[in-house]
This record gives C-alpha cells, structure tokens and sequence, in this order.
C-alpha cells in the first residue's frame, strides 16, 4: 500500500453528497451508473496560500489505471488571486486557464498518495501543478478575505475511463465515456492540514469574543510537554462574522509548523492561531489575545518556557504590544512585514531581554521599510546598547533580514512571511529559544 497523505474526517466528507449552486456545468450521474460519480478538489497551503493543488474524480466501481494518463482529463480554475485581482473575476469565463497535469493516479480514497503509484479504488487522482496561477481559495469580502467554498475548478473527461478488468486482464467495462462537458465539484473540498485543525470561539472577561484554531501534535501525549507558536494574523484575515478559520489558509504560518519539509526539524509543536475582532486599539486586541493563551497553556501542557510569536502584518501590532505589557509571556518572537514598534515598546522588549527576528521586503507595498521593519530593528537594538549591551550582545538578541523582490515567488512584496518562513534556519532559530 503507498504512503498517502493524512486527511482528516475524510468519513465525514463522504456522509452525504453537497453539489453547491453554480459550481458545476454538468452534474455527475448518480451511483451505479456509467459517469463521473463525484468531483473532490483537494487543497493545499502553500506560501502564499491555500489552493486547489489535486482532484479527485469518483467513479462508480474500481478504475483501470492501465488506461489513464495525463491526456485523459483537462482541468481548469479560475486564475483570480486576492492579492492583485477584482472579485468578479472569480466567475468570469474570459479569467481562467488550464492547470498542469503532474500526476494521474487511481486510489482508494481521495487521498494523495506520496509515490504517485496507483492503488486500486475507485476514484482517480489529478494532481496539478502548485505553481500554476490559477486555483487560489481565498477570496477578498470588503475589507477581510475568506475562504472561497464555490471553487471554480472544472475537470474534462477526454478519453473514455474503463474499469478494471475481472481476472486483471483487458481493460473492463467502461464506466465513463469521453466528453466536453466541464463537471464542478459535487462535495466540499478536503483541505489537507487545514481540515485537522480545531476550530473553537474564546469569549474574553471584557466580553469580546474571538475564533481561534489549534491544532495538537500528532501522537499527541498529554503526559508532555510542547512548544506552542501562535501565529497573529493580518489585518485582512481579521473576524467579520462569516469568515472563521481563513487565519489557517490564508497564508503559510498555521500549516509550517506541522511539517518537517518547512521546519528542517521532526520536533512536535502545537499551534494556536486566533483570529481578532479589528475593535479596539492594538493593546485591548492584545489583552483578550494574551488571556487566550493563558487559557489554553492551562487547558494543554505547553512548555511555558517555550512559547513563541509569529506575525503576519497587522498580527505584530498586538505582538508588540503584548511583548511589552507581559515581558515574560513569549520566549521569542518572529515579525513578518510588520509595523513599527514604538520606541517605548522597543524599550520594554529590550528590558525583558525577549529574542526577536524582523523581516521584511525592501519593496513592501503597503508598510515602507524604512519606517517599519528598519525602525523596529534599529529601536530595539538601540534600546540594548542604551542598557549595556555590547553591539554583539545586541545583535543576537534582535535579527533583521530584508527581501529583496526575488525572494518572492508572487508579486506581493508585502507579505514578508513567505520568503521568511521557505528559510528553514529563521524558524529553527525561533524554536532554540
């Protein structure tokens, strides 16, 4: 049996059939029928964020494998991005593109399978080309993004699909015949690492309630104890009412933490990353964040000497705040594309003696570099040298990289975290301390 990747409540996704309006130009044939039985985009998060990356096509017995190839299906997807696109073009016809093809498999379940080697089962696997541009989930709503459930992705069946054969010889009974019709997902995509997350609602002492998720090692023992990373959102991945959970798909910081490929290290981490509501000044949203995580360290068995901060954007502001209001809370913190400590916070940060990398991308859009990310550096190390910190000293106890536009592989400049986080070394650092 191959190695497949995990996915979670995959029993749950089969329960009952979803085909959502307007998400499908042909409705797949019932089961027990010749045709496609079922259409299952699968998601991944990358650095920029999550997107369409698989899909899985059920038939309604066990497919020949022999008789696929990547000829056999087309699939296409919008090529709207929330990053540089108006939201229309999510539905319009005249802003989409044919996918890669990488891998065509048939499997079990809809499940990947890490050698790309067929298993017998019933549904076929497309696998798409990650760099592709089009197949982004997240959308913009107004001011916030959400996680976009009407998924664009179309899948053609160009050659006939037979079954297996009997005694595993000839290629079967057909089970679908070659056609132009562009099928649409039927369920809700399997999102994998988003999907095992927990995805909970804190209600503070001032009565402001927040949605968080976390998500607990795998092989999870509470007889230890583990590091927990909480990951401060941007502005734009903030709670509006109808867009819980886009902190984890958003953009890469969640999902890092629960793969080696992205760490460099096996070690167990636990992940919390709440949402906040945007009310307030940055120190109240803080307050109701940092009562959170005291909840939750009493509630798991967290390493209270290695708690750690990782922040997208508008995530720093409650960072920096935090970071000076409670100097023993965090055990080191990592500041992506952020905004500006001011200098009393600088002074704070550098009294407690709490380790801090700040990135940031020398052509960021939205916050100048000079103004944010080099201020807060120079603050804080300044702030050392004015205690009796040696330049040394202070040079290990706040770290500063800048990205230039090559380091990212998307065009937004602001978003700091995925050149930051595709360093191994810049998140082993954070868990060292």
């Amino acid at each position: 049996m191959s190695k497949r990747t995990p996915l979670a409540a995959v029993a749950v996704l089969f329960a009952a059939v979803w085909i959502a309006p307007g998400t499908a130009n042909a409705k797949p044939s019932g089961h027990g029928r010749e045709g496609v039985q079922n259409v299952l985009p699968i998601t991944q998060i990358l650095a920029f964020g999550q997107k369409v990356t698989a899909v899985a096509v059920e038939y309604s017995s066990e497919v020949n494998a022999r008789t696929l190839d990547r000829d056999t299906y087309t699939v296409s997807d919008s090529l709207y991005n929330f990053r540089f696109n108006p939201v229309g073009d999510i539905t319009d016809p005249t802003k989409r593109a044919d996918r890669t093809i990488t891998a065509v498999y048939t499997n079990e379940a809809p499940a990947l399978n890490a050698d790309k080697r067929s298993d017998r089962g019933n549904f076929v696997i497309i696998e798409l080309d990650a760099t592709d541009p089009g197949g982004n989930t997240i959308m913009a709503t107004s001011n916030y993004v959400k996680v976009n459930t009407d998924l664009q992705t179309r899948v053609v069946q160009n050659k006939d699909v037979y079954a297996q054969a009997r005694k595993g010889k000839g290629r079967g009974h057909r089970l679908a015949a070659a056609s132009d019709k562009a099928y649409g997902p039927t369920k809700p995509a399997i999102n994998l690492l988003a999907d095992d997350f927990v995805y909970k609602r804190f209600t503070a002492t001032s009565g402001t309630m927040i949605p968080y998720a976390y998500h607990l090692p795998r092989g999870y023992d509470a007889a230890k104890t583990y590091p927990v990373v909480v990951i401060l959102p941007g502005h734009g991945m903030g709670f509006n009412g109808s867009n819980e959970g886009v902190q984890v798909a958003a953009d890469i910081p969640a999902t890092a933490w629960l793969q080696e490929k992205w760490t460099g290290t096996k070690e167990d981490v636990i992940v919390l990353a709440p949402q906040n509501q945007r009310v307030g000044t940055a120190a109240a949203q803080a307050e109701v964040m940092v009562e959170l995580l005291n909840a939750f360290t009493r509630e798991f068995p967290v390493n209270q000497d290695r708690i750690y901060a990782s922040t997208v954007s508008y995530g720093s502001t409650l960072a920096w705040a935090a970071l000076a209001a409670y100097p023993d809370l965090f055990d080191g913190a990592l500041i992506t594309g952020g905004f500006a400590a001011s200098a009393s916070q600088a002074t704070a940060i550098a009294a407690s003696g709490t380790p801090v990398w700040i990135t940031h991308g020398t052509h960021d859009h939205l916050l100048n570099v000079v103004t944010t990310g080099q201020t807060s550096y120079n603050q804080i190390w300044n702030a050392y040298v004015a205690l009796g910190k040696t330049p040394v000293q202070a040079n290990a106890l706040v770290k500063y990289t800048e990205y230039a536009d090559s380091a990212f592989y998307e065009p937004d400049r602001h978003l700091a975290a995925a050149p930051t986080y595709e360093e191994k070394t810049i998140l082993q650092w954070l868990l060292a301390q």
